[in-house]
């Protein structure tokens, strides 16, 4: 590279950080729904095929100035919809950085620093979340291929259970696979049953109580081979299924455990939450996210099978060209191989926050969760869950009162909050999980969302009272 080249990169990296830091900095009084939608901001963006080449400040110009008026503040402190952790300060440099590395981080051989910082930033996973030390591990893009990695495990070994290889022979001529999930069980872990060949459809449901939780009584006689999928943390109310009283009744050596934890798993960090996933850990296998509660930037999912010799068998890969290894390279545990340093934000997270941090974290958020049902059911609205974590579930009146409402939060901008139906009725689906979320967000969202409700039934009589 020149030395013209290498100042052009100065200024561009400059001017990025400026950009970069303006938005940050804009982010405690952004409005927090976009201001314009996908097909104008690609007609803005698009046009022809260029024939020539733009200089990349333009590039980078045009980007900020016409896609950031499409950015949703969800690295904001007021984004409450889906459940969309921030960016810590310092995952968020990290990631900057390995970028810039530009890694290739399939192997140890290709980038030593890939393969360390990911041996690092899990085995600290582990710790935070009390799970076996020798448990094999995957850095993936998020919970759908966490749930697919260590699905893929526990389908190899209740396979190789009735002397079947599946990632050899494939699921022709295997015995069939009793797959049990929750009535709740999350949208995602059924697309990834579809892409292992398990089915959508092929799966026992089990009842759940009246806040999501797989009854444990219900739970029909099994004969292997099979694979039950638990839930920590509903995506609705936050609530655990009773995950040790399960393993209980299912245990078998053709029969694996799975919990899909995408942020209800990062409850056990805290010794004040701990109890709502007791027994989580005498599963077999374990989904999350960093990019939910640990606050990572996307994408950062995090798979994590007891049986790494299962998850090995499923995942690696032989070539002539790959390095002859002596130790444990990232490719050999996950679906993909080439791919970039996921585990440099986890690290940097973790080492910016600490064991006590993460604990704080959470039940920062929990309280927070808690003072959103209050201040919402004080004033009339009802809450249709018991707020155990960080979800919330609020009815303003009949269905479509509640829908009015929640479209109106949105296009108020203060705060953004998500809609989701819950025992056959409309509720607001508020998710707390941001590390920028303050007390005072909290509070100037309450207030929005009481203020957009008022409008919306006259103001002339409390939100629940247009129910009766």
């Amino acid at each position: 590279m020149s030395e013209r080249d290498g100042n052009d990169m100065r200024e561009l990296l400059g001017e990025t950080a400026e950009r970069a830091t303006r938005f940050i900095e804009s982010l405690p009084d952004r409005r927090v729904a976009p201001e314009r939608g996908a097909s104008e901001l690609a007609s803005a963006l698009g046009g022809a095929l260029p024939r020539h080449g733009m200089p990349a400040s333009e590039i980078l110009a045009r980007l900020d100035e016409i896609g950031g008026q499409g950015v949703t503040a969800s690295a904001g402190p007021r984004y409450f919809g889906f459940v969309t952790g921030g960016a810590l300060p310092a995952s968020v440099a990290a990631s900057w950085l390995a970028t810039v590395w530009d890694q290739n981080a399939f192997s140890e051989v290709s980038s030593p620093i890939g393969a360390a910082i990911e041996r690092v930033a899990m085995r600290w996973v582990l710790e935070a979340l009390d799970l076996p030390a020798g448990s094999g591990t995957a850095f993936v893009t998020g919970a759908t291929m966490a749930n697919f990695t260590a699905l893929a495990a526990a389908r190899r070994a209740v396979l190789l259970a009735h002397g079947h290889d599946v990632d050899r022979h494939g699921l022709r001529d295997a015995p069939e696979i009793t797959v049990v999930v929750g009535e709740q069980a999350h949208a995602t872990l059924f697309k990834a049953l579809g892409m292992l060949g398990l089915g959508r459809d092929r799966v026992v449901r089990v009842p759940a109580d009246d806040q999501g939780r797989m009854r444990a009584d219900a739970l029909p006689a099994l004969a292997g081979p099979a694979i039950v999928c638990t839930q920590a943390g509903n995506v609705n109310t936050g609530a655990f299924d009773p995950v040790g009283a399960i393993c209980d009744a299912v245990r078998a050596d053709d029969v694996r455990v799975h919990v899909d934890g995408a942020f209800g798993l990062w409850a056990r960090a805290s010794s004040r939450l701990g109890a709502l996933a007791a027994g989580v850990e005498r599963a077999d296998s374990w989904a999350t996210d960093a990019h939910k509660w640990l606050n990572v930037p996307y994408d950062s999912g995090l798979a994590i099978v007891r049986d790494a010799v299962a998850l090995h068998g499923a995942m690696s890969i032989r070539a002539d060209y790959l390095p002859n290894r002596s130790r444990r390279d990232p490719f050999e545990f996950t679906p993909e191989t080439s791919r970039r340093i996921r585990g440099a934000e986890v690290w940097a997270a973790i080492a910016s926050l600490g064991r006590n941090g993460i604990a704080e974290l959470v039940e920062h958020h929990c309280r927070q969760a808690r003072r959103f049902a209050a201040g919402l059911r004080e004033s009339g609205a009802e809450v249709l869950n018991d707020v155990v974590l960080n979800q919330v579930l609020v009815a303003f009146g009949d269905d479509a009162v509640t829908a009015e409402v929640i479209r109106g939060v949105q296009r108020d901008g203060t705060c953004w909050c998500g809609g989701t139906s819950w025992n056959g009725r409309a509720a607001m689906r508020i998710s707390v999980s941001s590390w920028a979320t303050i007390d005072e967000d909290v509070e100037r969202s309450i207030d929005a969302i009481l203020r957009v409700a008022a409008d919306v039934t006259g103001g002339s009589e409390s939100p629940s009272d247009t129910a009766k």
